[in-house]
């Protein structure tokens, strides 16, 4: 009873800090640019995020943070409306409701698959969002007692995790790990003071710029790649029809939405997760559990396959501030973005952010339920417009982005070093992109590389220079049980093919 009145109290000051007028209005702004973006194909909200570091400079830490989860969560309902309107998913996460959503859409039904992705989605919001609120706190209290040794393990965990649900190549996922760690240690050693890896650069002396790497690598990278596909878009002209889905349709998708959500508030926690696996993953499992008799058939206009993964990719991308907020680890490339936000706030993520700004931390998850509710109230009366948008020309749409970058980077440092930068890092980008390369994992190296390195260093510093120090400690030697488990896992044929596969859909 007295966890239910705390939670009450702590959800009450959050809701005080969440409903003000300025934070309402950052929501809104957040919601609006996340389903723009979602609904703009070739634009993810890793780039958008990116690209709004810099505006969110002058703004209150809270004002900051609310307008950047609202960009997120904002993008995994815009990504649907394209995805079920013209077969154009407009976010990763969206790929899969593109292959039921489409065709009711060609069957008359577009109204009822909104609906449905509307209604799942807003259900697993609030429900992934009461996770976070309830599990968060005593998993900070938890992380109090973590050393550095356990800091430490605990980020291998993380990245051996990300490389087993990355899609793609095992090799190339830990290429891009490794790669990101190493451009992590460029700059001067905290230790020494020494500068490292900058090549007598001066500008390198403080590190490769975190928003310049981001916003070249999906930014850029993804300009460059979305206009090599062309414009071969279809422009919805047919009528979108009754938005509230029939009693039939709610009985149908009600088990859906529920799998959905609770796969996808699982698969958000994990290292490497989020809304993408989620999505995936549920609609893999309602794809089984319907069988070869499924009437309609999965992949010709079943709604369980609109409700499934459109409940599990916001569940995924609500409970992935777990990790981030009590913690201080971020689960994927979106969370590592967020980490970057906390720390030009002079905010360090992890358990002490509950205790030191618990207005931050219950007005941000407050402001997760306002959010859904405005998604809900803006986008289904906004349906006709966000498809008016698609008929912007790309010729025309990218060279603004591309300015934007470019505008966005310089405000950071006011040096054009960071403009060459992210030049430099939107060629990588496009190269990586060629040959199949997931970038993602690349920026949680780059996040996580340094901060290895630091618990690292102090660990060994406490054991006088004892590696068993990380097997000692019962949380540290858990931790790298279960990576070598993992790793052994991952190694086994079997896993590895069903590991390819999950991310492969008919």
């Amino acid at each position: 009873m007295d966890a239910l009145t705390t939670l009450a109290a702590n959800l009450s000051l959050g809701f005080g800090v969440a409903l003000t007028l300025q934070n309402i209005f950052y929501a809104l702004a957040g919601c609006l640019l996340g389903t723009l973006i979602g609904v703009l194909p070739g634009i993810g909200p890793v780039a958008t995020i990116a690209m709004l570091l810099p505006t969110t400079y002058a703004l209150p830490p809270v004002s900051a943070l609310i307008m950047l989860a609202g960009i997120y969560y904002g993008a995994q309902y815009g990504g649907s409306t394209t995805a079920i309107l013209v077969n154009l998913p407009g976010e990763s996460s969206s790929v899969v409701t593109a292959l039921d959503g489409y065709q009711m859409a060609r069957q008359g039904r577009a109204g009822a698959a909104l609906g449905m992705a509307a209604i799942g989605s807003f259900i697993a919001g609030s429900f992934s969002t009461l996770l976070v609120a309830a599990f968060a706190p005593p998993l900070s209290e938890a992380a109090l007692k973590f050393g550095p040794a356990d800091y430490f393990s605990l980020m291998v965990l993380g990245l051996i995790a990300a490389v087993v649900l990355a899609h793609g190549s095992v090799l190339k996922a830990i290429a891009m790990i490794v790669l990101g760690i190493v451009m992590g240690l460029v700059g001067t050693d905290v230790n020494s003071g020494v500068a490292r890896y900058s090549f007598d650069v001066p500008e390198l002396t403080d590190g490769i710029g975190f928003v310049a790497v981001a916003m070249g690598i999906f930014g850029i990278g993804e300009i460059l790649i979305n206009l090599e596909k062309g414009e071969a878009r279809e422009v919805f002209t047919a009528k979108v029809g009754k938005l509230l889905p029939s009693k039939q349709d709610f009985k149908d998708s009600a088990g859906a939405i529920t799998r959905g959500t609770l796969l996808g508030s699982l698969l958000g926690i994990l290292p490497g997760g989020g809304a993408l696996l989620a999505s995936f993953s549920s609609y893999s499992l309602e794809k089984k559990l319907a069988g070869a008799d499924a009437k309609p058939a999965f992949g010709k206009g079943n709604i369980r396959g609109v409700a499934a993964p459109e409940s599990a990719n916001n569940a995924g991308a609500q409970t992935s501030f777990i990790p981030l907020l009590t913690l201080g680890i971020p689960p994927n490339a979106v969370m590592a973005l967020m980490v970057g936000a906390m720390t030009i706030h002079n905010i360090q993520p992890g358990p002490q952010v509950i205790t030191a700004n618990p207005q931050l931390f219950w007005g941000l998850i407050a402001s997760m339920w306002v959010g859904n509710a405005m998604l809900v109230i803006l986008n289904l009366p906004l349906i006709g417009m966000w498809v008016q948008l698609l008929k912007i020309p790309y010729r025309l749409l990218y060279p603004m982005i591309l300015v934007f970058c470019c505008i966005g980077v310089y405000t950071v440092n006011n040096t054009t070093f960071d403009i060459w930068i992210i030049a430099a890092f939107g060629v990588i980008g496009y190269v990586f992109a060629k040959l199949e390369c997931e970038a993602a994992p690349l920026l949680l190296g780059f996040i996580l590389g340094p901060m290895m390195e630091e618990n690292l260093r102090r660990a060994l510093l406490l054991s006088r220079g004892d590696p068993s120090v990380f097997i000692e400690r019962p949380i540290s030697a858990t931790m790298m049980i279960l990576s070598v488990i993992l790793l052994v896992i991952l190694a086994l044929p079997a896993i590895r093919k069903k590991r390819d596969e999950t991310f492969v859909e008919d």
